[in-house]
């Protein structure tokens, strides 16, 4: 196996890109129908201040479900999302409250910047201290969350003490478009377009898919596994600025349980949780998903147990059919190797 033939389609990975694409669909059909039966009932729920909503609480989980998606193809997970979300929030909402003139991009830098910073601690520890993923982003996710309790010591940067630049970011578009939803979209199709035709993103499918066999391949897979974190990193952090800029207020329960809908997100979307598989378009139309399940049984009065019930039967849903794609592969490569 070299690195120059990570890309060859064999009848397995055929099998699988066209159940991804299966799954994709299914999405969107299901998306169709929720909102559909909702509107029905309450016409109110395709109102452009309804839809508007929902794109934007999208966007920050689509955001981060994009970095997530790359941890989980590389057979990890990144449980601190949330707590990175809360840093990058409170640094970003505590540094425009102290100097209001700071134009929106040096926000976002920064909230990148504390982001990757974190990313790169779980990157580090989880290669060099041979430690699962699981394990140290759930340590670092209790630590980074310390942290900005310790920081805010029981405070809050409130709406009024926030620039209006910033506050009416969240609500400025471009044709029509809010930000928020177009930062959304140029980080899920950034990410998309290096997992797909890029050979780091590349790499990173075959770390997933059998980390030994990337290693004796030649894969760099420190380095790319570290990156992956790093990027889990950023777009948390990314996220943590659009979180301050849409809700105004924030203090160090920022994003608290945030990490179980980005993930859920991206296991609905199709990402394998046993890495090697999935697109970060799936994650993205995963987030999108969730947000409208939670709006629409909002909107339709129902119990939120149903909605928590609801998705954890489609993170089941989705880990059969991931065990399911992984047997039809390994059967169709033993059929091949058969006629070898």
């Amino acid at each position: 196996m070299t690195t120059s033939t990570l890309g060859a389609p064999a009848p397995g990975r055929r099998f699988a890109g066209g159940l991804l694409k299966t799954r994709e669909l299914g999405i969107v059909l299901a998306l169709v129908v929720l909102i559909a039966y909702t509107a029905i009932d309450n016409p109110r729920f395709l109102s452009g201040q309804s839809i508007r909503d929902n794109l934007l609480n999208t966007a920050i989980l689509a955001v981060m479900a994009a970095g997530q998606a790359v941890v989980v193809i590389t057979r990890n997970i990144d449980l601190s999302v949330g707590s990175v979300l809360a840093i990058s929030a409170f640094t970003v909402a505590t540094m425009m409250s102290d100097n209001p003139g700071l134009p929106m991009i040096v926000a976002i830098v920064v909230g990148i910047a504390v982001g990757a910073v974190a990313g790169l601690v779980n990157g580090v520890l989880v290669r060099y201290g041979k430690v699962p993923a699981l394990v140290v982003t759930l340590g670092t996710m209790y630590i980074f969350r310390g942290l900005v309790y310790s920081w805010a010591g029981g405070q809050q940067v409130n709406a009024d003490e926030l620039p209006a630049h910033f506050l009416s970011f969240a609500n400025d578009n471009i044709l029509g478009i809010p930000w928020l939803v177009l930062i959304a979209l140029v980080v899920v199709g950034g990410v998309s377009l290096m997992m797909r035709n890029y050979r780091i993103g590349r790499e990173m499918y075959a770390i997933g898919s059998s980390p030994d066999a990337a290693e004796l391949a030649g894969i760099k897979v420190a380095r790319n596994l570290i990156v992956a974190f790093i990027l889990s990193g950023a777009a948390a952090g990314l996220a943590g600025v659009l979180f301050a800029a849409r809700f105004g207020t924030v203090d160090a329960s920022a994003g608290t349980g945030y990490e179980l809908n980005v993930v859920a997100a991206v296991v609905v979307g199709g990402v394998a949780v046993f890495g090697g598989s999935g697109t970060v378009w799936g994650a993205g139309l995963g987030a999108l998903l969730l947000t409208v399940i939670s709006s629409a049984l909002a909107v339709l009065d129902i119990n939120q147990f149903w909605q928590q019930a609801i998705v954890g039967s489609l993170i089941i849903l989705a880990i059969c059919a991931d065990r399911l794609v992984a047997v039809r592969i390994a059967r169709s490569l033993r059929k091949r190797d058969a006629h070898v």
